[in-house]
């Protein structure tokens, strides 16, 4: 009977340490350090260690101040930026949205010296906020409408405009008039003798329409009276000073007489350069040649 209950207690002992077993893995789970660390039951595993933190990693280089970044932002937002510049006294320019001309970058600058920021004249996006917040705090400014009022000259009226012209025209006119005077003389008195030599002299060279109209004349059987000059135009060309006078010449033929009205246009010199005569009442052709000289009139 003894050996009969041996055998039963042998053939229990693995049962039971089956279940001891069982036991121990479900106290690991509950409470993993009540594992042991020899045989036994698996342990669960250690713990990751903890990452490093971001003040042991190395340092690297400083990044580069972000300036492309409110450079190329849309163009409502640089033109709120000059705004802001303007309500802080630091730009007086248009509102056009370039941060790039002179006068924003240099008001920039001004607002960043005074400020502790490097005064490059360009705004990096932590600048531009606290550029527009400033702008925003800023008390706004009344004007006192007596003083804009006062300070306001009135527009003159167009009959104050046409008198101030005129006055002006009359100025240029007067400090011009001794020199076209003294042209339109010479040219007279060049004309006179070319009559009284008979067909010769260099004005005849000099105004080849006249030369001919004077031969015609002759054939014609008139003579050639008095001669009267008036000055037409004076002023600076692309070439030297250019004049132009009408010129009335008294002809003759019998007991009648008509009057005849060239103008002559030419370039100051000795002898004139382009000269040229055209009739009177070619008005066209007379503003042609003044054109083509870029004449500037002190005369009108």
């Amino acid at each position: 009977m003894s050996r009969w209950l041996l055998a039963g207690l042998i053939a229990l002992l693995p049962a039971m340490a089956l279940a001891q077993s069982a036991g121990e893995v479900e106290r690991c789970f509950q409470n993993p350090g009540s594992c042991p660390s020899g045989g036994g039951p698996p342990v669960s595993a250690p713990a990751p260690a903890p990452a490093p933190t971001a003040s042991a990693a190395p340092a690297g280089p400083a990044r580069a101040p972000d300036y492309a970044a409110v450079l190329n932002s849309p163009e409502p937002d640089r033109r709120k930026l000059q705004e802001s510049l303007r309500t802080l006294d630091k730009y007086s320019g248009p509102i056009d949205g370039n941060l790039q001309s002179d006068a924003t970058t240099k008001g920039i600058a001004d607002w960043q010296k005074g400020h502790g920021f490097a005064t490059t004249g360009k705004l990096t996006p932590n600048e531009a906020v606290a550029l527009n917040n400033e702008a925003a705090r800023a008390p706004i400014r009344r004007l006192d409408p007596s003083a804009q009022v006062a300070s306001t000259p009135a527009a003159p009226s167009n009959a104050d405009a046409l008198k101030a012209l005129k006055a002006r025209l009359a100025e240029r006119r007067k400090a011009a008039e001794p020199k076209a005077e003294a042209a339109a003389h010479s040219l007279v008195a060049d004309l006179k003798a070319y009559v009284a030599a008979d067909g010769k002299g260099p004005v005849g060279e000099q105004f080849a329409a006249f030369a001919k109209w004077y031969a015609d004349t002759k054939a014609a059987g008139r003579t050639i009276g008095d001669v009267k000059p008036v000055v037409e135009d004076y002023g600076d060309g692309k070439a030297g000073s250019v004049a132009t006078a009408e010129v009335t010449f008294e002809t003759k033929q019998g007991d009648k007489s008509a009057n005849q009205c060239m103008v002559f246009a030419w370039i100051e010199g000795s002898p004139r350069k382009n000269a040229q005569a055209f009739p009177c009442d070619d008005v066209a052709a007379v503003e042609k040649w003044k054109t083509d000289q870029t004449l500037r009139s002190a005369w009108r």
